[in-house]
């Protein structure tokens, strides 16, 4: 035997001398039992299974959580908007966009609104089925032709072209609209 048997063997004769279980004293059953009669009994809900599965203690006042993950959601909410705004690029308001417009693109106005003034005059429903896809057609290129002088406001051509489009359309419309009518 070694040295280190030799210390170990008192050691072990105390440990099995102890007694393998130790019994409360009757007076801490008998709380224990006052106890649980005093505590009105109701079906154990999920949480505290779970607990006394686990082994751990059960919260006996435990709040809701929807309150702190509303807050914070309302909190993410709020910052976020503040800086959606703060961080965007502020558009200009209308009458300053209409100040840094060229002299062309104001020039495509005034005819567009002309044009405009000269179409409302005019009753639409009465025109022909069969001019309805060249009147559509003549409409798509004046929105283009506004379009590409929006995005080359020196192009001055593209104003003549306007004009001959918004000119075709309205006598597209006046033949459609007079009385002998545009034959089939």
């Amino acid at each position: 035997m070694n040295q280190q048997d030799d210390y170990d063997d008192p050691l072990l004769q105390r440990l099995r001398a102890l007694p393998s279980e130790r019994l409360p004293p009757a007076a801490v059953w008998q709380r224990i039992a006052a106890d649980l009669q005093a505590v009105p009994r109701s079906q154990p809900t999920l949480a505290a299974t779970l607990a006394a599965q686990d082994g751990a203690p059960l919260r006996r006042h435990a709040r809701p959580r929807w309150p702190r993950y509303a807050v914070a959601a309302a909190l993410v909410l709020a910052v976020t908007g503040i800086t959606t705004i703060w961080l965007l690029p502020q558009q200009p308001p209308a009458a300053v966009a209409a100040v840094e417009a060229s002299p062309l693109q104001l020039q495509a106005n005034t005819i567009t609104y002309q044009y405009r003034q000269a179409m409302a005059a005019m009753p639409q429903d009465t025109l022909p089925a069969e001019l309805q896809p060249a009147l559509r057609e003549l409409d798509e290129s004046a929105g283009s032709i506004r379009s590409a002088i929006a995005q080359s406001p020196d192009a001055g051509f593209l104003l003549g072209q306007l004009q001959r489009t918004y000119a075709l359309r309205l006598e597209l419309t006046r033949k459609g609209l007079a009385p002998t009518g545009f034959s089939t």
